[in-house]
């Protein structure tokens, strides 16, 4: 794959490119005013009362007419005019990889489709994350690098047209809800998947982990790296080829109202990775993976980079289908720490997890100070909370994953297999886990809490009874 300069400045600007600043103090004796504090202190975007419609630049919503030069045209009109409103009206409007630029808020009306060409060329190579590791591959459909102020809003639609006859089969094996299209003979992210994890683990730089054309590793659906005072609110995203929203290395983010479905392999809803000042709210799940899965770097590429995840809200979402509601981890060898989540509603037969921590010794990090409190789920089909160190590689590594100072109050279940799942192993034992005002109905198995010494319980009710115990 051609690598572009600009591509290679990227990479070696990213890391710089992360504000570093101060964590809030934790003064106050209620853990949810530093809350309060984070949403207050978000610094928010602001941009000029400017509009520069697609359709002035030779944008046409036609079959077969691609629009991806004349929505960068409108991108960099706003952008060098000092910002503005990059306006999608409705209709369908087929194009391949956007890059957004300082002060710009592409809007996206409500009524119109940005449908994404499903052609791997359409999406030039720039610096991203995969699975938590830098490298060189296709551009995620929406990406911003480096910039400040910058939006995707509106009520319209990005249609990232993934499916079983494109994108999807890259994975592999899967099992997963629907036929993701890959059989057996056919190539897959495997070799290549492999190779990076080694690339990584051998230090080699950023810049020289090429991959793209042969690779099969797909794109991220929306991207903003290292970015700074980012609003994504009111779109709506489906059949997203990966990852859904993938903010990485971000501070002052916002997300709002933003309705997510696709249940492709890895269709993670939110990805936050290494992230600050985050608030997530009012939005909807209904994914292939994860709902919200907050992480920061694999393995060794975490530890080089060492950026935590860290004062993050979650508030007033709806979590359908996935494998976990909120969940941490497993990309979280830089840590987090001070994640807040209050009002989800959550609840599906094929949801897995309402709350759920993974992590393993090859990832290592340290997770703590974690709050919950007034969730509602209806149904999940296999614990109410996991904490889980024996995901995937489980105990083989060096690095001690710990976990510990979660606190969940007013949990509310109409229906689990189990409690908790809280699986430590030797050396590592889950720490501390406190459910305070929670009531836990339609049980069926008792909870499994192996090297996990720490639990408390205050008011808490398994199928109508009190107790004091959970295993």
């Amino acid at each position: 794959m051609e690598l572009s300069r600009r591509a290679l400045l990227c990479a070696t600007a990213s890391v710089a490119l992360v504000p570093i600043v101060p964590l809030i103090a934790a003064t106050a004796s209620d853990p949810w005013d530093q809350a309060a504090r984070i949403v207050r202190d978000i610094k928010r975007t602001r941009f000029p009362d400017v509009d520069f419609p697609i359709t002035q630049f030779g944008a046409r919503a036609e079959k077969g007419h691609d629009n991806s030069r004349a929505i960068e045209a409108a991108i960099g009109a706003a952008h060098d005019a000092g910002g503005g409103r990059v306006v999608v009206p409705p209709g369908i409007w087929e194009s391949g990889a956007i890059h957004l630029k300082s002060n710009v808020n592409l809007h996206v009306q409500f009524g119109a489709t940005i449908a994404f060409s499903t052609r791997p060329e359409d999406y030039p190579p720039v610096f991203t994350r995969w699975e938590g590791i830098e490298l060189i591959n296709y551009s995620p459909l929406v990406y911003a690098h480096g910039q400040e102020n910058v939006a995707l809003t509106g009520g319209g639609t990005l249609d990232g047209q993934a499916g079983p006859d494109n994108w999807w089969p890259w994975k592999g094996p899967w099992g997963g809800t629907v036929d993701h299209g890959w059989r057996e003979g056919m190539p897959d992210q495997r070799p290549a998947r492999n190779r990076l994890f080694q690339m990584a683990e051998e230090n080699v730089p950023p810049d020289q982990r090429l991959f793209g054309k042969g690779d099969y590793l797909r794109p991220a659906f929306v991207q903003f790296y290292a970015c700074n005072r980012v609003l994504i609110e009111g779109v709506k995203l489906r059949r997203s080829p990966f990852w859904q929203l993938h903010p990485v290395l971000c501070r002052n983010l916002v997300i709002r109202g933003v309705d997510i479905m696709s249940h492709g392999p890895n269709n993670d809803g939110c990805d936050p990775e290494s992230v600050d000042m985050v608030l997530i709210e009012d939005c909807t799940f209904d994914t292939g993976d994860d709902c919200i899965a907050i992480n920061s770097g694999r393995n060794a590429d975490g530890r080089r980079l060492a950026t935590a995840a860290r004062n993050i809200v979650i508030r007033n979402c709806r979590m359908k289908e996935g494998h976990g509601g909120v969940v941490v981890g497993s990309q979280i060898s830089g840590g987090a720490h001070h994640v807040y989540a209050e009002r989800c509603v959550m609840d599906s037969p094929d949801l897995w997890y309402a709350l759920r921590f993974k992590n393993n010794a090859l990832r290592g990090g340290l997770l703590e100070h974690f709050y919950f409190r007034d969730i509602k789920v209806g149904q999940v089909s296999k614990a109410a909370i996991a904490c889980d160190f024996n995901y995937e590689e489980g105990a083989n590594g060096s690095h001690k994953p710990i976990l510990r100072d979660i606190v969940v109050q007013r949990l509310t279940v109409a229906r689990t297999n189990r409690v908790l799942d809280s699986q430590g192993f030797p050396g590592a034992a889950v720490g501390s886990l406190r459910l305070e005002d929670c009531r836990f109905d339609g049980v069926s198995q008792p909870s499994l809490m192996v090297h996990s010494p720490d639990v408390t319980l205050v008011n808490v009710r398994v199928n109508g009874r009190p107790t004091d115990r959970l295993a």
